[in-house]
């Protein structure tokens, strides 16, 4: 029996796992500095107060238990060694007969703009997620609190990046903040969610339909868009534009770019500008054909050459492909290379109202989209759970 170990436990470690699972042929260890998936597609929701932190995370070592051949360690991979096929942490090595590197990215906090680090949050992990939190709910405390003598001092809010993450946490916000008018009255009217991005138009790259949709959702609902806003320096309370002109807010959050994890700075393999893993046309690393990269670690082109965004249903489909690669592989086959082709993309823009598109001429907006992407999360959502019960029972009859 072949061992496959896979770094990484986001969207496309645990889908490459659940492919791989079905086979007899394989034993998987998932490997994880942290014990929990994170759905950070849902951050917007956990942010704005709608769900909560176990709507958003699941412990991999109990998803891991509902499988027969499955084993989740927690441990920090430091060093991996492709030719004598193992990867160690600090104290621990573990061996592989087959490596998926899924280790995701992380926010680039872009070092030109000052201050950027050190004053704003990313979302990219939960950790970040619970602290804009916080800082949402204490405004929204602030505001209920305040006496009539306060009343009329505005409180902005940052939102840096209007791509999906930065959209979706500001159409979450500001629909929270218009809900939040039926109980703490006019106050609620008085904090302004900013979207800020210096290219042209929000979502760049992506369709005239979803952007003029999107921005018609953002404007209604009270967001302020900012564009070809170019941030040259982040304050304590203001942040500073490349024209001259300022503005004051409470709290940022940072969703304006990425860089892939630090492990992959160890790899001594291909890599673009921001440390993404540049991987064969079969996902593969370098020359070694037993070792893969999926999901937002590695840089993914469409067959036009045009550089996709990383997302979790591009993080599913390399996991899917690189599952089914090392059972073909195992079998003597060759597979065709990677797909990279986008099936769709759906907007959250605050309580029940979405954008979508889908296969290039699908196109729906308000409750309909709403509802067409909350099944495809919940039913990602119910698999994990689904998981998890089996494990709990498998555990539950060995004890």
């Amino acid at each position: 029996m072949k061992r496959v170990v896979v770094i990484g436990g986001g969207y496309g470690g645990l889908r490459c796992i659940e492919g791989l699972a079905k086979s007899q042929d394989f034993e998987v260890v998932l490997v994880d500095l942290n014990p929990y998936h994170y759905l950070q597609t849902e951050a917007y929701a956990y942010i704005a107060g709608k769900s909560d932190v176990y709507d958003i995370a699941i412990d991999l070592e109990s998803w891991c238990e509902g499988f027969e051949r499955v084993t989740f360690v927690q441990m920090e991979v430091t060093k991996i060694d492709f030719k004598a096929q193992s990867i160690a942490s600090e104290h621990k090595s573990i061996s592989y007969d087959y490596l998926v590197v899924a280790v995701g990215a992380r926010t680039n906090f872009f070092s030109f703009i000052d201050g950027l680090r050190k004053y704003s949050h990313g979302v990219k992990f939960l950790s970040k997620a619970y602290d804009f939190r916080k800082d949402f709910e204490a405004v929204l405390y602030e505001k209920l609190n305040a006496s009539s003598s306060v009343t009329g001092q505005s409180i902005n809010i940052a939102i840096g990046g209007a791509g999906l993450s930065g959209v979706e946490i500001a159409a979450e916000m500001a629909h929270t903040l218009n809900e939040y008018e039926k109980t703490i009255g006019k106050r609620a009217q008085e904090v302004n969610v900013y979207l800020i991005d210096a290219s042209e138009t929000i979502l760049p790259g992506n369709s005239k339909y979803v952007i003029e949709n999107t921005q018609k959702r953002l404007k209604k609902i009270g967001v302020k868009i900012l564009t070809n806003a170019f941030i040259s320096e982040v304050k304590e309370h203001t942040i500073c534009f490349k024209d001259g002109s300022e503005l004051e807010y409470h709290f940022m959050v940072f969703t304006g770019g990425i860089k892939a994890a630090p492990l992959t700075e160890t790899i001594d393999a291909p890599k673009n500008r921001i440390g993404q893993l540049i991987v064969s046309e079969e996902l593969q690393i370098a020359e070694y054909t037993n070792a893969f990269a999926i999901g937002d670690c590695i840089e993914i082109k469409d067959k036009n050459e045009k550089l996709l965004p990383p997302t979790a249903q591009m993080a599913e489909r390399s996991a899917e492909y690189v599952s089914a690669h090392i059972k073909a592989q195992e079998r003597g086959e060759t597979p065709k290379a990677f797909d990279a082709a986008v099936m769709g993309l759906f907007v959250a823009l605050g309580g029940s109202y979405a954008v979508g598109e889908m296969f290039g001429f699908i196109k729906v907006s308000g409750y309909k989209a709403y509802l067409l992407k909350k099944a495809i999360t919940y039913a990602y959502y119910f698999g994990l759970k689904l998981r998890i019960n089996t494990g709990y029972k498998n555990r539950k009859n060995i004890l």
